[in-house]
């Protein structure tokens, strides 16, 4: 393999010149340092110049000293020894227990790209029950499509994740992948926590990259995960479960080494190349004949603006969206949705059936009548509504409080426990309501 010398240090970014063969885009070098410092190459310049990525922030390097080339990338352990286990973006266990290698121990490249699929047919539809009422009813949960909880910081997205994880895993929904990117340490010992009370490791695996990591582990967690979920559906013909929390601090992550890279941020102030970092994730949580990803991914909503360009950016990738509001969570309301917002693409009759559609037509009208007539109640009164208002009003406010539920995963915190709804029991209680 060639070996190059490092030429400068700025931060995470080192520059190693390679006077022969240069190496390739996403490969793995290590500085001749005794401490086998990782560096991963993001882009080539003229001149046979490497502009790498210190992966794990190790100092120990100086300029001058060799960085031989692997002739590898990112390879992360993969298959059956990883599940129940929490790995780093490199595949570097989190958990305190022995690194998975040896063996009969696969592992693969996270930037590599599966084949593409050449005769996959888009079978018939198939719903999920979560045992959440307000996401049953309206962004339901079919088997291989995207779906987005929607939120600023504060207003339950994770506990909602949470919540998802507990009641698909409990229902035997097949294996379960968790990328923690971006989020608070707390947050993941805490789902790890509730995973592991509810002896429902044994069905999931975990890729941690929080916020106490650097930006390039941020940026790299969620491809890892990604990459080992595809192993499981391709290799193994598994449907998986895929839960990200949180897709907008991986754009975050990626804008924050363009910037330490000085290149030219977009419009938006965001990096440049945001559309194809977005897109080529999102690309490879997908379906095949072989199996099936399902996702789920939070996107934080900085400052509450929902037209900030990377959550629209990620929001065009999803089939729906549940839209968690602050100005619901002050009202009490649990999970905080905001229905008038929350949409998809996949509340059709085909799908759900007519039974449900009609309902969530009806539902919707009657949620839409109820915000025009909160400004004339705050005028003129309630008393002062005709008849027929006055009833769309009050259903309208049986509908709200019917969505509201206590969360399984929350009844060690608050001591009441928990509800799970069936879809059948959910579309009954809405019909005992408007009819």
């Amino acid at each position: 393999m060639s070996a190059g010398h490092v030429v400068s240090i700025k931060d995470l970014v080192v520059r190693v010149q390679f006077d022969e063969s240069a190496p390739r885009i996403g490969e793995l070098l290590v500085v001749d340092n005794t401490y086998d410092t990782r560096l991963l190459v993001d882009h080539l310049e003229p001149g046979g110049v490497a502009f790498c990525l210190n992966v794990r922030s190790d100092r120990r390097i100086e300029k001058g000293m060799l960085a031989n080339a692997t002739g590898q990338g990112i390879e992360i352990p993969i298959g059956d020894p990883t599940i129940g286990r929490i790995l780093d973006a490199l595949g570097d266990p989190l958990d305190g227990k022995p690194k998975i290698e040896g063996e009969g121990v696969l592992r693969k490249d996270i930037l590599k790209l599966p084949g593409r699929s050449t005769n996959f047919e888009i079978q018939k539809p198939e719903i999920l029950e979560t045992g959440v009422k307000v996401i049953d009813f309206f962004t339901p949960f079919v088997k291989g499509r995207k779906i987005g909880i929607i939120g600023g910081a504060g207003v339950g997205k994770t506990v909602l994740t949470m919540e998802l994880i507990n009641n698909i895993a409990q229902s035997g929904g097949g294996l379960s992948f968790f990328a923690g990117i971006g989020e608070r340490i707390r947050e993941g010992h805490e789902l790890w926590d509730t995973l592991r009370e509810n002896d429902l490791l044994k069905n999931t695996c975990m890729f941690f990259g929080q916020m106490n990591e650097n930006p390039v582990q941020r940026a790299l967690i969620g491809i890892s995960a990604t990459a080992g979920a595809e192993y499981f559906r391709d290799e193994k013909k598994m449907d998986i479960l895929f839960f990200a929390d949180n897709m907008y601090r991986f754009v975050q992550a990626s804008n924050e080494l363009s910037t330490i890279l000085d290149q030219v941020p977009n419009e938006g102030g965001y990096e440049a190349t945001i559309f194809s970092d977005v897109k080529t994730l999102q690309d490879r949580l997908s379906s095949n004949e072989k199996g099936s990803i399902t996702s789920v991914q939070t996107i934080y909503v900085p400052a509450d603006d929902l037209s900030d360009p990377a959550v629209q950016m990620i929001q065009h990738e999803l089939d729906s969206t549940i839209v968690l509001s602050r100005k619901i969570a002050e009202q009490g309301i649990r999970p905080a949705v905001d229905l008038s917002q929350t949409s998809s693409s996949l509340l059709t009759p085909d799908i759900v059936g007519e039974r449900h559609y009609v309902l969530s037509v009806q539902v919707m009208s009657l949620l839409q009548k109820y915000e025009s007539l909160r400004g004339i109640i705050a005028i003129i009164g309630e008393n002062e509504l005709s008849p027929a208002d006055r009833a769309d009003y009050a259903k309208a406010k049986k509908l709200i409080k019917n969505f509201t539920q206590n969360m399984n995963v929350m009844t060690k915190h608050n001591g009441v426990a928990g509800e799970f709804y069936t879809r059948d029991q959910t579309l009954q209680s809405i019909e005992e309501i408007i009819v």
